[in-house]
């Protein structure tokens, strides 16, 4: 199972269909908090695909909760993310993110991280 964290609605459509069509499940929230929430109860999510700019709680916030949390500080998180500048990776994998995947979001490429961190 896929947590896909991301606070706009097209974008949770847009990665649901593509995972679903690849064979995979998922389930999403448009908050960190409820993402944390969610990880916090259901075991069967695999890895979490959260966005980094999030209002209220950002990814980078997220993912120091998820990393200090005993529950589901093992669930692997990638950041799916618009900043794409020069030390965004370096900053989202140094935050805790286990993988770094720009947005617009190359299916193939996300994919393959998935394999590689569930």
């Amino acid at each position: 199972m896929v947590l896909i964290i991301d606070d706009d609605s097209r974008n949770i459509f847009a990665l649901s269909l593509a995972l679903k069509v690849r064979g995979y499940k998922s389930i999403s929230c448009t908050s960190a908090i409820e993402g944390i929430a969610l990880l916090k109860v259901d075991k069967r999510i695999r890895v979490v695909l959260m966005d980094m700019m999030m209002p209220e709680m950002d990814g980078y916030e997220a993912l120091g909760v998820i990393k200090s949390c005993e529950a589901c500080g093992d669930v692997p998180v990638v950041a799916v993310t618009a900043q794409a500048m020069r030390g965004d990776r370096d900053k989202c994998l140094a935050a805790g993110a286990w993988a770094y995947v720009s947005k617009p979001v190359d299916i193939d490429e996300l994919v393959s991280v998935i394999e590689k961190v569930s």
